[in-house]
């Protein structure tokens, strides 16, 4: 079998909200990888970005719901049933189930069933991307198969997920990579010697997200009829933080004029446009819904300030370092955000933008007032962002880290 093909197993694909995977399979395949994708969710997204069509890995849809496909089950299962490691898969799946009893279980364990019996001819190595349930099926899917596996974990996958699955994973596996010190360091601590955690940052496609060599206005806040645009960007869910951010606008000098932009879907839309209504804003907020990554990059390229109020929720999830951050800092514009994960390991207070505390409404308006009404400084920081971005955040050195990771498993198996 050859060593260069892949099967990459994802939770749902295409997303919008995963630039940052998408760039890295079509790196791959850049870089001489023969890649086969396994989605375990279906697209909901409407729209999708160029970079999905530029790559050409076959999509192979698993069955999201066991009793939506049952012959296909029953299938899989029986033809797994007959593969030498099916057994031990069992065994690790009746370990697992007491510790998680719940129909995501289940269905786990049957999309690996259905996985294996279906595994494209010549392919060797199996690459989840999530710690999370893609590498719940990636782990059933090779006791049964006997064929390798691999992860990249990124951020909820590996702050939601319970201490001990995130040890079995990271023992089974032959390595993890992960993007974040953050992350990084929680993971190699539950790995202990024997695991092997890696740290590579996703990275720009720095061809795709071109120099802005669009002059970057002056405005400051006081003409009403130029308004400072602020921009962000992401879904509309908890740890993006866009209550706190709708608060900490609704608090800024009533002298200041400004506009804001919002990209992205989410289930919180609905009530966070009732917070700015109530908050006597709504004038000034514009939702702009899901855009594609062209749409987006001319959005970055307009604004004046990027705001991301990045939180931790209650039941652990948070960011790693996102992707839209680096994207709005390759074009030079200033972010205020927070200092939570792999934030930091981007931004740095005063230096190359604004950190605030989360859950600190106050702390980013005045962050947002200093940037409103100082559009040199805004400038300067945002300028500092760039270099950084371009000097160390090309996604080049991630698809080398990879490959390198990945040929050096090959040659120790």
């Amino acid at each position: 079998m050859d060593r260069r093909k892949i099967v990459v197993i994802l939770k749902g694909y295409p997303r919008l909200s995963e630039t940052f995977i998408a760039q890295e399979l079509l790196g791959l395949e850049q870089a001489g990888f023969d890649l086969a994708l396994v989605a375990m969710r279906r697209p909901t997204d409407k729209k999708r970005h160029p970079v999905h069509d530029e790559i050409r890995a076959p999509v192979v849809y698993l069955p999201e719901y066991l009793h939506e496909e049952p012959f296909r089950v029953a299938k899989g299962f029986f033809a797994s049933l007959g593969k030498p490691g099916f057994f031990k898969a069992l065994t690790a799946f009746l370990r697992d189930l007491p510790r998680d009893m719940s129909r995501n279980r289940f269905r786990r364990f049957g999309q690996a069933a259905v996985l294996s019996a279906e595994w494209p001819e010549g392919f060797s190595w199996l690459h989840a991307h999530f710690i999370h349930t893609p590498a719940s099926v990636a782990q059933y899917a090779s006791l049964i198969t006997g064929i390798p596996w691999t992860c990249s974990a990124h951020a909820k996958d590996i702050w939601t997920s319970p201490d001990w699955e995130l040890k079995d994973k990271l023992a089974a596996n032959r390595w993890t990579v992960t993007c974040t010190e953050s992350g990084h360091a929680h993971l190699s601590q539950l790995a202990g010697p024997k695991g092997e955690v890696h740290l590579s940052y996703h990275g720009l496609d720095l061809a795709r997200f071109g120099q802005n060599d669009l002059p970057r206005p002056l405005r400051d806040g006081s003409d009403p009829s130029d308004p400072v645009r602020i921009l962000s960007v992401g879904r509309a869910v908890e740890k993006k933080g866009f209550d706190i951010l709708i608060e900490a606008l609704s608090r800024l000098p009533k002298d200041l004029h400004w506009r804001f932009d919002h990209i992205g879907d989410g289930d919180k839309l609905t009530g966070l446009k009732a917070q700015a209504e109530r908050a006597g804003i709504a004038d000034r907020m514009v939702w702009r819904g899901a855009l594609d990554q062209t749409d987006v990059l001319s959005a970055y390229r307009t604004s004046d300030i990027f705001a991301l109020a990045c939180r931790i929720t209650s039941d652990g999830d948070r960011d790693g370092l996102p992707n839209v951050l680096v994207e709005a800092s390759s074009q030079g514009l200033v972010c205020v955000s927070t200092s939570i994960s792999g934030v930091p390991e981007l931004l740095s207070d005063g230096e190359n933008g604004f950190l605030t505390p989360p859950e600190d409404p106050q702390a980013l308006t005045l962050a947002l007032e200093q940037a409103i009404r100082d559009p040199a400084l805004r400038h300067r920081l945002g300028a500092s962002a760039e270099h950084k971005v371009r000097s160390r955040f090309d996604f080049h050195t991630s698809i080398t880290q990879l490959s390198a990771l990945f040929e050096s498993a090959w040659k120790a198996s």
